[in-house]
C-alpha cells in the first residue's frame, strides 16, 4: 500500500513511517525539515513541504492509496486553525485525485470524548492547556465528516512512552466510559490498521486502555 504520512516527524509519526514499513507499506513523508525524519528506508520517500501548502501536499497526495494525518503543535494554549486548514486543504487534494482512505488522528477531547479522560485530564489538563487545540480539532473533524471520503477518526487517550503492548479498548460507545492513557507506539499499530479495515469506517473510536 501506498500511504503518505503528515506528521511523520512528530511524537506520533516516529512510530507510524516505522510501523508502517514493517509492514510493507510504501511511505512518503511530508515534512517541512527532512532533516528531522531519523528513518531510512528503500520504500521512504521524503518530500520537503508545508501541510497548509495547497501545492506540496496536492503533489504529496497524488497517487497514494491512504493516506494518516498526524500533524501536532508543540505549545497548546494558543488558538489555532492549523488542524483544520490543512484538513481543508488535504480533503481538496484527496478528492480531486482520487484518494479515498483517510486515518486522521485527533485525541480524547474532541467531540463527544470530551470529559472521558479521567480526573486529571478532565479537570486541569483540558481547560487550562488543550482546550484551544481541541476547539480547533472539532472544527477539523466536522470538515472530515462532510467530506466524499472513506475516513476514520482516532481518538487516542493520552499518550505515553510506553512499550507496545499488543492490546487495547477501541470505543464508540462511550457511555460511563473512562480512558486514562494509551502509548504512542500502541496507538500507532491501531492507525494503521484502519488503514486496511472497514470496522471503523465513518467512525470516531476512542483507544486506550
Amino acid at each position: 500500500m501506498k500511504v503518505l504520512i503528515l506528521g511523520a516527524t512528530g511524537s506520533m509519526g516516529r512510530h507510524l513511517v516505522p510501523q508502517a514499513l514493517a509492514l510493507g507499506d510504501e511511505v512518503t513523508a511530508l515534512v517541512r525539515d527532512p532533516s528531522q525524519l531519523e528513518a531510512r528506508h528503500e520504500r521512504l520517500r521524503t518530500v520537503a513541504g508545508d501541510a497548509l501548502d495547497p501545492v506540496a501536499v496536492a503533489a504529496a497526495v497524488r497517487g497514494q492509496d491512504a493516506v494518516v494525518f498526524s500533524l501536532g503543535r508543540r505549545s497548546h494554549r494558543a488558538p489555532t486553525t492549523m488542524f483544520s486548514d490543512a484538513t481543508r486543504i488535504l480533503i481538496h487534494a484527496m478528492e480531486t485525485h482520487g484518494v479515498r482512505r483517510l486515518v486522521c488522528v485527533t485525541g480524547i477531547g474532541a467531540g463527544d470524548s470530551r470529559g472521558h479522560g479521567g480526573f486529571l485530564y478532565d479537570r486541569i489538563v483540558f481547560p487550562w492547556i488543550t482546550q484551544e487545540t481541541y476547539a480547533d480539532k472539532d472544527r477539523q473533524e466536522a470538515l472530515i465528516r462532510a467530506s466524499s471520503l472513506d475516513w476514520i477518526i482516532v481518538r487516542p487517550a493520552a499518550f505515553t512512552n510506553g512499550p507496545q503492548r499488543g492490546h487495547l479498548r477501541a470505543l464508540t460507545n462511550l457511555e460511563g466510559v473512562t480512558i486514562r492513557s494509551i502509548s504512542r507506539a500502541d496507538a500507532a499499530a491501531f492507525v494503521l490498521a484502519q488503514l486496511r479495515s472497514d470496522a471503523y469506517l465513518h467512525q470516531t473510536p476512542l483507544v486506550g486502555y
